[in-house]
């Protein structure tokens, strides 16, 4: 089956995290949207795609396309996922999957309202490395998991960048700190519950207010671990770094969000060390192949609803902890949207 592909924004990450992947896998990305006619033109030239339309609701009425992948901006992400979802059309939304939890909630009843699928592009989940990783941590090598550790770092955005901004539900959490959090879910699921907020801090963005330069957070996993979130949006250099220490030994993914940057897992149990590799497509490739086959019905979603609705949760209780508010927004489009 041929996916026929809509893009909502002609967003920088939409070439590595579609474009790229529907190309090699022989599918079609058929529209794409911006709110400039003319940025969706070059965006469409650029990329080869077949129609270019200056606003979203084109590309959600262009009976050819199937599923629709929303790269706007955090604020955008529910309202125009409802949209899809109310336009008949799949959807990959880019996570964070919503503005805060409550609106998570929204798009997931409606998609269980629906026969379309909805999935949360936390790419780097659906990589085998991440499945690497558990069977190392269940198989007993590294003994009781006690300890988690993200680190989630990026140089600072330019100024002007949406990131910034608090109406666009922008800070480092949710940009960064949303895929340490997600991790521990995952983690948290291997040992048979979910994480709790304990503690957090968190660092204002000079001159933005209610947005988040850098947050830390301790949370609480199952079986007396504990996991430890550094998310900065302004740090020395990039780093995604996870590690998992239990009684016997540690287990590090020196890059986890992008694993095909570094396909290195670094295990080291007493005096031993040694690497592993976890080689072959992207994450984004893995990715359209879960979406792929979740819309053919050959397998359900990687990762479900409950699962986007739970992370929000998790956002929204860092955010909590450490003394700020949960991004706003309610589930109603408020015309705003990243080209």
């Amino acid at each position: 089956m041929t996916l026929r592909i809509g893009v909502l924004g002609a967003a920088r990450i939409a070439e590595n995290a579609l474009i790229a992947p529907a190309r090699l896998a022989g599918h079609r990305v058929v529209a794409v949207g911006a709110r400039d006619a003319g940025r969706a033109r070059a965006f469409a030239t650029r990329h080869g795609v077949e129609r270019a339309y200056g606003s979203y609701d084109e590309v959600l009425a262009d009976p050819e396309v199937d599923v629709v992948y929303n790269a706007l901006v955090n604020s955008q992400h529910a309202p125009w996922n409802l949209r899809a979802l109310e336009a008949g059309k799949h959807v990959l939304s880019e996570k964070p999957f919503a503005a805060n939890g409550a609106q998570a909630r929204g798009v997931a009843d409606a998609a269980r309202g629906s026969d379309r699928i909805v999935m949360e592009a936390f790419h780097y989940a659906m990589h085998p490395m991440l499945r690497r990783m558990r069977s190392i941590v269940l198989s007993g090598e590294l003994g009781d998991l006690r300890h988690v550790e993200a680190t989630v770092m990026i140089p600072a955005p330019a100024d002007d960048d949406p990131r910034w901004r608090l109406d666009l539900a922008g800070g480092a959490l949710m940009d960064l700190g949303c895929y340490g959090l997600h991790a521990f879910g995952q983690v948290a699921g291997w040992l048979g519950g979910s994480p709790l907020v304990r503690s957090a801090r968190a660092g204002q963005r000079e001159g933005r207010a209610g947005v988040d330069e850098w947050v830390q957070a301790e949370l609480e996993l199952p079986a007396g671990a504990t996991a430890s979130l550094l998310a900065h949006m302004a740090g020395p250099e990039l780093q995604m770094r996870l590690v998992l220490t239990g009684s016997r030994g540690q287990l590090a993914a020196p890059c986890f969000v992008l694993p095909q940057l570094d396909e290195r897992l670094l295990v080291t149990v007493g005096s031993a060390e040694r690497h592993e590799w976890v080689t072959g497509p992207t994450s984004y490739d893995w990715q359209l192949a879960a979406l792929d086959a979740a819309v053919r019905g050959t397998a359900p979603p990687p990762l479900g609803l409950d699962d986007a609705v739970a992370t929000m949760d998790l956002v929204d209780a860092t955010y909590r902890a450490a003394g700020m508010q949960p991004r706003p927004g309610d589930v109603q489009l408020d015309g705003i949207g990243r080209t």
